[in-house]
């Protein structure tokens, strides 16, 4: 039998399918289970979209399209990225359409790193595990910097002086950020920024595919301040703002690697759909009244699954700034019961109390001296949030009698 390349042998996941997989074959068996394990809306997406792509079916929008997307949606993704972030100079021809955001991030990695040559990539830790996945599988160095949570999940720009060298191509940046829910505040990206500009030679990718869920104050991109716009690849799309996940389509923008994200996807997708593009016209040109009623959701959601945490024996949740996250810190919970870590806890908690969730070592390796955390999704019903929060109450308080 032929071998698989060490490559695909070492390529890394997304460990929220992983454990959904979990979720199904144990309710497969009969069991109730409440899962927090996904991020992604629990809404429809708007009917005005829903009815843009039946239009593009029933009219015959069924072949290929550009690869970098069709000029109707360059043009609109444009201008809304622009108008999202301080009226930056984004042109229709800098502006990069996939299937959605998240081949991007290869995209980004490809254009910016030589494979084999040292090449080194700083991305955030914890963090969406694609990033380190991809690093890694493109030949290049993954450098973590590592989140803390006495700085609401932002890193020290000090500790991202140290890590900057003459090998460092890319630096990723997330925010709103997943898994944690933290922002990173105009201060500190001016600070980054202020870094950054001893190393000309690094560009940033800025994933701001949750820009539309911060609930503190206006959002803020890095490609906002002087110097910054050139360099900065902005990652945005329609999957979270308008519950349209599935339907894979994210934008891009870069006045110097458009061209080469345009000919990446002309290597793997060929173009995203033509159909999916039209209703994301529409997405960003038509009424923001169902997104703006979906964020307004995720904000009393946020609210309530904050104050019910705080509420369990040994848990603290701070409150996140944006995306539809919350990274609570269990170290104390785990002792309570006698689980060994957050991974422990996670399993017992999903085969004892039917409460499914996500444990840190999903998102990386374990920041030292942080304690034990998992991520829930609030993107799930009240309902499930006051029952899933009380059940795992009961757990630990149950599990904590028998210990002793």
């Amino acid at each position: 039998m032929p071998e698989i390349s060490r490559r695909a042998a070492g390529l890394g996941t997304e460990n929220a399918f992983v454990v959904l997989a979990e979720v199904n074959a144990l309710a497969r068996q009969g069991r109730d289970i409440i899962s927090f394990c996904i991020g992604q809306p629990d809404f429809p997406a708007p009917e005005n979209v829903q009815r843009a792509a039946v239009r593009a079916i029933q009219s015959g929008k069924h072949g290929y399209t550009p690869s970098a997307g069709i000029d109707e949606l360059r043009e609109a993704a444009a201008r809304y990225m622009a108008a999202m972030r301080g009226n930056l100079p984004i042109r229709p021809e800098d502006v990069v359409v996939g299937a959605g955001a998240k081949p991007f991030i290869a995209y980004a990695v490809l254009s910016t790193t030589d494979h084999g040559a040292g090449d080194e990539v700083i991305y955030p830790n914890p963090g969406f595990p694609i990033y380190e996945s991809q690093i890694i599988a493109h030949g290049a160095k993954a450098v973590p910097i590592h989140l803390h949570e006495s700085r609401n999940f932002s890193f020290d720009p000090g500790e991202l002086a140290k890590l900057l060298n003459k090998r460092t191509r890319l630096l990723i940046l997330n925010y709103p950020h997943n898994p944690t829910g933290g922002l990173l505040s105009r201060r500190e990206l001016e600070e980054i920024a202020a870094v950054l500009r001893e190393h000309p030679q690094v560009w940033v990718y800025a994933d701001e595919i949750y820009s539309r869920l911060t609930y503190s104050g206006t959002f803020f991109s890095i490609a906002q301040l002087p110097g910054m716009y050139e360099r900065t690849i902005i990652s945005d799309g329609a999957s979270k703002t308008w519950a349209m996940t599935g339907w894979r389509l994210g934008f891009t923008s870069n006045p110097v690697l458009a061209p080469l994200f345009t000919r990446w996807i002309t290597n793997t997708d060929s173009c995203a759909s033509q159909i999916s593009q039209w209703a994301a016209l529409e997405a960003i040109n038509g009424p923001q009244d169902a997104a703006e009623a979906m964020k307004a959701s995720f904000l009393e959601r946020r609210d309530l699954i904050v104050e019910l945490l705080n509420q369990v024996p040994g848990v603290k949740c701070q409150v996140p700034g944006g995306a539809f996250y919350v990274w609570p810190n269990l170290t104390e919970a785990c002792r309570m019961i006698g689980a060994q870590d957050s991974e422990e806890f996670r399993k017992r908690l999903l085969n004892e109390a039917g409460v499914a969730l996500l444990a840190d070592i999903h998102f990386g390796s374990r920041v030292p001296g942080e304690g034990q955390h998992v991520r829930f999704s609030y993107a799930a019903s009240k309902q499930a949030i006051e029952q899933g929060v009380g059940r795992m109450a009961d757990f630990i308080r149950n599990n904590t009698q028998k210990a002793a």
